[in-house]
């Protein structure tokens, strides 16, 4: 019996593991510069063009003060469209909702895939922005 729970737990633990990380932002996206909140403060100062990928929705109950939106997840989300706001020679923040949320590495690997080569990938995002006391809106 002892081997029978054992051999079950070995075949689910990977499972539950992979579950557990599944929503973490991975620490580097190849083609872009990962920043914490102090870089990207600095980058703001700077004007930097900010892209926030979130749904509309957060988007629109708030968002870094000037910051583009652009939802990854949307089809609108095309080289066309970020071309828009932003030429290809431009550097770019993109910003989701933190480490557990995978929007702003989508969309910075899908920029780097179409091209972009100044990207910058704020992987604590909004929430860590907001709590350091910078401007939203």
């Amino acid at each position: 019996m002892k081997k029978y729970l054992f051999a079950l737990l070995f075949l689910f633990l990977p499972a539950v593991s992979a579950i557990a990380t599944e929503n973490i932002a991975p620490k580097e996206v190849f083609g872009a510069v990962t920043v914490d909140t102090v870089t990207a403060k600095r980058l703001y100062d700077q004007g930097y063009i900010f892209i926030d990928v979130r749904k509309l929705e957060f988007f629109n109950y708030e968002h870094i003060r000037g910051a583009q939106h652009l939802d990854v997840n949307s089809e609108l989300f095309t080289a066309g469209n970020l071309n828009v706001l932003a030429e290809k020679n431009q550097a770019i923040v993109f910003y989701g909702n933190g480490i557990h949320s995978l929007s702003s590495s989508k969309a910075s690997k899908k920029a780097a895939e179409w091209g972009w080569r100044r990207i910058y990938y704020y992987r604590e995002g909004f929430p860590k922005w907001k709590e350091a006391g910078h401007p939203v809106e």
